[in-house]
């Protein structure tokens, strides 16, 4: 059944090969998830064709029946202890995306598949009001789109991420939010509103400001200048805003530390953080294509400084290291971040979200209030 021009939903989580790299994605490659059974190996048969670009496919949506949104997390190196995903899968593409290989569960690659099979959550709104009512609820900060952008192109359509800011701000819960995309601007009414009351801390991801190479990396989230003009925007409007250099790529966007901070500062950016380059189970293969293809000179020398920066490996998931990695490489990173933070007045302490003003929905029922 047709949604809208571009977006079909999917009778099925099958996914077929992808030989040659499709038009405005960012993984060139489809490899069989890892909890499959079976394994596909692409041949030529002299029926493809090889004139001319290849075809954009088109983004499936696939609806999400899962029976909560608020997921719970203790890793130390997570300030938030509650999340919300209203995607599974994400169509800014960006090719060192951490949540890849999340959509092997799904049954489906972390490659394109990725990029193209979206699981949207549709009652995530309805389910939220259900969790936030129970009586045992504790209310503490929601990080609303982390593994994957919740404002990414597909919400245009779907408004998934909008009917869950309006259950938050409606029972004035504190949330944290990153995004990548202009979007978030057509919330700028809640957002602002619920900043007033020290509701909500939104932090913009800026990989790099190379408007060529970003196109690149993350082929259809916002550019890097469309970006800062977001920050400017939402410090405009009263709204403490985090510039997020994520991830930083030894080699390839690290010079830029310096600049991207002080063009974020211009813009009204309060604060900044960043995160190492991270490499986890399929993002490592399909990120090391994506340097063959797009930086064949630069490959082995940025693969290089990340072994340096992860002890000989090309990933250490350790707690306390994954975010900003080992070794004299990496702490040269943290010093330079910390430097360029002061000298930008990026070092500013962000306000504690206040969950004192936490209401509870009041459950829909025919049966009328006695008071």
């Amino acid at each position: 059944m047709s949604l809208a021009s571009g977006y079909t939903f999917a009778p099925d989580l099958r996914h077929p090969p992808h030989p040659t790299p499709p038009k405005g994605r960012g993984a060139a490659v489809n490899p069989d998830n890892r909890f499959a059974a079976w394994a596909r190996e692409a041949v030529d048969d002299g029926w493809g064709n090889t004139e001319g670009e290849p075809t954009p496919l088109a983004t499936e949506l696939i609806v999400d029946t899962a029976k909560t949104v608020i997921s719970r997390n203790d890793s130390p190196d997570i300030r938030f202890s509650q999340s919300i995903n209203p995607y599974r899968g994400c169509e800014h593409g960006c090719i060192y995306c951490f949540a890849r290989p999340s959509h092997a569960y799904l049954g489906l690659s972390p490659g394109i598949d990725f990029e193209t099979k979206i699981a949207w959550k549709a009652d995530a709104a309805e389910r939220l009001r259900k969790e936030l009512a129970k009586p045992g609820y504790v209310c503490s900060p929601i990080a609303l789109g982390i593994n994957t952008d919740a404002w990414q192109p597909v919400e245009r359509k779907l408004g998934v991420t909008r009917d869950l800011l309006e259950v938050l701000a409606e029972t004035r819960h504190p949330v944290s939010l990153i995004t990548k995309s202009a979007l978030i601007l057509r919330d700028l009414d809640l957002i602002s509103a619920m900043a007033r009351d020290r509701l909500v801390h939104v932090a913009v991801s800026i990989t790099t400001l190379n408007k060529e190479l970003a196109r690149k990396l993350e082929p259809r989230a916002a550019t890097p200048q469309r970006r800062i003009e977001v920050i400017r925007i939402l410090a405009d409007a009263g709204i403490a805003v985090t510039v997020l250099m994520a991830p930083v790529i030894p080699a390839l966007t690290d010079h830029e530390v310096e600049s991207l901070l002080e063009t974020a500062a211009a813009a009204g950016a309060s604060s900044a953080g960043y995160v190492l380059l991270r490499l986890p189970r399929e993002v490592n293969p399909l990120f090391q294509n994506w340097l063959s293809n797009h930086e064949p000179g630069r490959a082995t020398h940025v693969m290089s400084l990340v072994r340096q920066m992860r002890g000989g490996r090309d990933y250490d998931s350790t707690f306390g290291s994954r975010m900003r990695g080992e070794g004299p490489l990496a702490d040269l990173l943290e010093k330079r971040f910390a430097l360029a933070r002061k000298r930008f007045g990026l070092d500013r302490k962000t306000a504690s979200l206040d969950c004192s003003l936490f209401t509870p929905p009041v459950a829909a029922t025919p049966q009328l209030n006695l008071f």
